[in-house]
Order: structure tokens, then sequence, then C-alpha cells
């Protein structure tokens, strides 16, 4: 059976963030869930997938509703966990203030102050059976991802950053969505290779000749030591998706080749990886 993570809380104490980051690290995840729904929740996560739902005043029914499906949950022995998200009001109203956007009660109740009161006496119930309340007052994005990650990243998500490693030809543009772009045009080319210049750069031969540069094996110590270094602090500051483009002219050798091995590496390392090589079969490339 798959773990159940119902988060509840104050509107505007980081629940869309802490969901956020519980679908990073492998959950499946609904916002705004009826609390009429969650038995068929509780359904979905005994297949053996981990579930993560936000059930709060937006879904405009009885909150005891919840608490009741909850409450015959945990004496059936179903693994749910509730964390409630609390924050002060003085701190609540700066961010509302900041962002502008308006409370789920605001139609009912105009006045932002009376507004999280009246919140806070609908969520009572929930509150009262949470098995976590986590004050987010003093939290920054980062620290609310970083509590999220070790109380609920275990197991199976262990390593919640994916890395995609595309290789490309310059010749052909930079992909638009790459966070990091390394250059390889400056390896030895096997295009001036008559025997190799045909092949591309996912046949032996071609990684042989690549590989066998002092310059290539180099430039992958560094790239390694640099990357063992990044992406921990990017980890830390919660960013779970990474691209990391390698050039070369056509995008048909020396990059393939690169983004293969930065690619098994980066496996070996812990991070879901996948490698795509945009333009290897957009012809013989140039020099």
């Amino acid at each position: 059976m798959g773990r159940l993570v119902v988060v509840t809380g104050v509107s505007g104490a980081g629940k869309t963030l802490a969901l956020q980051t519980l679908e990073d690290i492998g959950y499946f995840c609904v916002d705004n869930l009826p609390p009429s729904m969650l038995t068929q929740v509780q359904n979905y996560a005994q297949d053996c997938r981990d579930v993560a739902v936000v059930v709060d005043t937006r879904a405009r029914e009885p909150l005891e509703t919840a608490e009741q499906a909850l409450l015959q949950m945990k004496q059936a022995g179903v693994p749910v966990e509730v964390l409630f998200l609390d924050c002060t009001d003085e701190v609540l109203l700066r961010r509302f203030k900041e962002t502008r956007r308006p409370h789920p009660l605001a139609e009912q109740e105009p006045n932002l102050e009376r507004a999280l009161q009246k919140e806070r006496a609908l969520l009572a119930p929930l509150r009262a059976i949470a098995d976590y309340v986590l004050d987010t007052t003093l939290f920054r994005p980062q620290d609310l991802r970083q509590e999220i990650r070790a109380r609920y990243g275990t197991g199976s998500h262990l390593a919640p950053m994916r890395v995609r490693v595309v290789s490309f030809g310059f010749k052909y543009g930079v992909p638009a969505d790459a966070d990091l772009v390394l250059d390889v045009r400056f390896l030895r080319n096997p295009h001036y290779v008559p025997e190799l210049k045909p092949l591309p750069g996912t046949e032996p031969a071609v990684r042989d000749y690549v590989m066998k540069d002092q310059e290539t094996r180099q430039f992958l110590k560094e790239t390694r030591r640099f990357l063992g270094w990044l992406l921990p602090r990017y980890l830390r500051e919660g960013k779970a998706y990474l691209t990391v483009a390698i050039g070369c002219t056509g995008g048909r050798h020396r990059s393939v080749v690169l983004s293969e091995e930065l690619g098994a590496w980066l496996q070996e390392q812990g991070y879901r990886v996948s490698v795509e090589h945009r333009d290897v079969a957009r012809g013989e490339g140039e020099p």
C-alpha cells in the first residue's frame, strides 16, 4: 500500500509549495480535493502509489467530512498522515498583500483579518487530528521544501532531482530550456576522420576516438567535479529539474559522446537521468 499525505492548513501558509515539492519527489498530487472524495483517493493509494492531496476551505464542503473519513482510515490501518501548515496572522496578512491574491473566504468575509479567523475555526477539526503541525512563520520557500523532503522524501524518493542531458549542434541553436550549456567544440573532431564522419556519436568507434583524447578526459573530470559540487546546492534551493545541454558544431559526434558519458555518471550518483540527442539525425554536421 502506498502512503497518503493529506496537506491542510491556513491559506498563505505554503500548501501549494508543499504539494509541488511532494510532486517533485514522486507523489501523485491532487490540489483542492473535496472532502467527500477522500475515500476514493484511499483506494488509489492502496494500489501502491504514494499520494498527496490538499484539503481545505476552498472545497466549500464541511471539513468534518474529511475529519470523519481520516479517522476511519486510521482505525482501519491505512498509512495516512495529516500535515497541517500554520502561520501567524501577521505574516499571513503580509503574504496576501504581497501576492495580491484574494482569500478563499473573501466573498463571505471581505475583511481579511476576520476571514483568517473564520478559516481557522473551519479548519479546527483537521488541526485537532493532525499528525504534524508545521509553523511556516519564519520559513523561506527553500526552508519549507527542505522540511517536506526531510519528512517525506524517503525510500523511493531519495533522488528527487531529475537531470536531462541534451546533446545539440550550435549551428541549429542552443536549446531554449537549457539550465547549463557546455561547449565542447574545442575537442578533437571525428568529422575530419573519413571513416568516422558519417557515423553518429553513439557508435563505439566514434566514442573511442573522442574518449582517447586527453583533453576530453580532463573535460569530463572537471565537469563531474563541478556538477558534483553544484547539484546538491540546487537541491538545497528546491530545484527539482535540471537540463544540461552539451553542444558541438553539428550535434552528431562530440556532444553525443560527452552526453552519454555524463548521463551515465549522473545516474551512478543517484539522479534520475534522461539523455537526448537533439540533432544527431540532422546530417553529417560541419567542422
